[in-house]
């Protein structure tokens, strides 16, 4: 058996989520894949997978092989590609990770044009509501929101700092209490989305004080999407907080406006990572240099106009 082949056998076949999707992208047949798989199962000597006729599920074993195979997979093609003095020619999957609508609206544009003047990279693009473990899940470059916690990968602040901001429709705020302070908010119907806080927010301190201001509260609206959180607010069902780029459409059109503008935290900080090592290899620095500039430029106009939301 030809464990690396088995690997990316295993690797693609959980990606993909079926042995028949695993065997379309490896152009295999399924009785290939599935034989592959079972004999990486016996070698390992446990099972990685609990399979059914339209679907796998990885087993806790699975789950933390399938890890360290992502790691062994890139280690493997990043000493290919400097044995093999590739540095000046990018190929290769390029796996990129962003916020859903950060992902879409902005990094995706430029990952076409990307593509277009590089024939051949490919790219997996997961656009995910949480931070990804880079190395475990076989991250090449993140698009990242918040302050870096310490950590071996390198980072490229692109500037365009984000907002967090309180909003809510005009003809729910004129038939409510009036919302001036952080506190007010308890007497409101809020709509939680589960990345802003569940059962409270934190603002700014108040003035002549240095402890944030947190708001206790259970949400009348709970929900995991943006776009419903947005939404519903522009609707009239109560108030959310989400970033300024998330609602500064409904915002310029007049279906929302923004509260608390004084109360609200420091803004965030955007940033590329990379795992340590990986901006050497030429898919990742073809992409680094090609979206940085790209990225400061289109965050900044977007923290522009952000920054005049009231």
């Amino acid at each position: 058996m030809d464990r690396i082949d088995a690997m990316k056998v295993f690797v693609t076949a959980v990606e993909e989520g079926s042995l028949a999707g695993a065997a379309r992208k490896l152009k295999r047949s399924p009785t290939a894949i599935s034989r592959a798989l079972s004999l990486l199962e016996q070698h390992v000597g446990v099972e990685l997978l609990h399979r059914t006729t339209r679907s796998l599920k990885l087993s806790e074993a699975g789950r933390r092989y399938v890890e360290a195979c992502r790691r062994v997979l890139v280690d493997l093609e990043e000493a290919d590609m400097i044995a093999g003095s590739e540095r000046s020619s990018p190929r290769g999957t390029l796996t990129i990770s962003a916020p859903p609508i950060l992902g879409e609206e902005v990094l995706r544009p430029i990952l076409d044009s990307f593509l277009r003047e590089n024939a051949n990279v490919s790219v997996r693009f997961l656009m995910l509501d949480r931070f990804v473990n880079l190395v475990d899940e076989g991250v090449d470059v993140a698009l990242r929101i918040g302050n870096l916690a310490d950590s071996t990968h390198m980072s490229t602040r692109i500037g365009g700092d984000v907002r967090r901001v309180v909003v809510a429709a005009p003809r729910y705020l004129d038939s409510r209490a009036a919302i001036n302070e952080p506190s007010d908010l308890s007497r409101h119907d809020l709509i939680a989305f589960s990345n802003f806080g569940l059962e409270s927010w934190s603002f700014a301190p108040a003035k002549d004080t240095s402890v944030p201001r947190t708001v206790h509260f259970t949400p009348r609206y709970l929900v995991n999407s943006v776009r419903a959180a947005a939404a519903s607010a522009a609707e009239g069902m109560g108030v959310t907080r989400l970033y300024s780029y998330h609602v500064a459409e409904y915002v310029r059109d007049g279906r929302l406006r923004v509260v608390l503008p004084q109360a609200e935290p420091p803004a965030l900080p955007v940033h590329i990572l990379t795992p340590q090592g990986r901006a050497a290899v030429p898919k990742v620095r073809a992409f680094i240099d090609f979206a940085v500039p790209r990225l400061r430029s289109e965050l900044g106009r977007i923290a522009t106009e952000s920054g005049s939301l009231e």
